[in-house]
């Protein structure tokens, strides 16, 4: 898996994961390369948000942990669903610990996987679900019906 930037018109692929964010700054004092909306937690597993961009970038390096961990147990890359399951567990665990508060970001996870690709949204709930395509954030309802065209 790489990370590219690209322009898409009809997003479609049989054989990979395509993950398109809109750059949108919200002033133009940022420096284009210091925000990262995509993000590769391993060579074969990427991460996109929406939402709260610190907690973005703890849960990134949560997931990079849990994946190095995984692979120095059992000696091979952690698979996708593995790894978004444990993602998962933490960010439910948040919405239920006292002392700490929810985080407020959604998750897409790409990853690849015995020859064939994957796609999961991850909710702050904790809850987690496997797509073919799917769109999130502000404009997801639009997002949807273009990827349904």
């Amino acid at each position: 898996m790489r990370k590219i930037t690209v322009n898409i018109s009809k997003p479609k692929t049989s054989n990979g994961v395509v993950l398109a964010t809109e750059k949108n700054y919200k002033s133009v004092l940022y420096e284009e390369h210091s925000i990262h909306k995509v993000e590769m937690v391993t060579d074969h597993i990427g991460m996109v948000y929406s939402g709260m961009g610190p907690d973005y970038r703890l849960l990134v390096r949560r997931a990079r942990k849990l994946a190095q961990q995984y692979y120095m147990r059992y000696g091979e890359p952690i698979p996708t669903s593995q790894l978004v399951q444990r993602v998962a567990y933490i960010m439910q665990e948040y919405t239920q610990s006292g002392g700490v508060r929810p985080f407020g970001v959604s998750l897409l996870i790409a990853g690849w996987d015995s020859g064939r690709p994957y796609l999961f949204q991850c909710d702050p709930s904790g809850a987690y679900f496997a797509w073919k395509a799917t769109a999130m954030g502000k404009n997801h309802v639009s997002g949807k019906a273009f990827l349904e065209k």
